[in-house]
């Protein structure tokens, strides 16, 4: 049996949103091959004249939008009410057991303006318990931010 023929360099979850009951994101774990690939792509190598030497810098917008798309294939249940304890929202004129769809904008909106929800992702995409074959009680809790080096 060959190692690399079982390996998988991503692989895509139902999980639970702790605490917002009725709001699932379908969420996926990235290899180390992706997540350096990701980090690559928002990272621009510049030459430090008074060093002498090269420095990279990371463009942390974009490492948010490439990071968001990558990891938040869908969502479900995120209603309106939902969403005000995760940013600050004006729903005045909108009905709070509204759903807000599913778009890239809206997960890279949500990803860059939520700690909370920027945490939770950042802690179930990381852990391989959740993408497991036959995983159960999938992933709730707290994490950290972005992994970024």
């Amino acid at each position: 049996m060959d190692l690399k023929k079982l390996m998988v360099d991503t692989k895509a979850v139902w999980i639970d949103f702790p605490g917002l009951k009725g709001f699932e994101v379908e969420v996926a774990n990235l290899s180390r091959k992706e997540l350096t690939g990701l980090r690559k792509k928002c990272t621009t190598t510049k030459f430090d004249r008074k060093t002498r030497q090269a420095i990279e810098d990371l463009d942390e917008e974009k490492f948010i939008t490439e990071f968001s798309r990558a990891v938040i294939k869908n969502w479900k249940g995120l209603t309106l009410e939902h969403l005000e304890t995760l940013i600050l929202v004006d729903i005045d004129d909108q009905d709070p057991k509204s759903e807000l769809e599913f778009t890239i904008d809206n997960a890279e909106t949500l990803v860059s303006s939520s700690t909370e929800f920027d945490t939770w992702l950042n802690e179930v995409v990381f852990d391989l318990d959740n993408f497991r074959t036959g995983a159960k009680d999938k992933a709730s809790g707290k994490a950290g931010k972005v992994l970024q080096k």
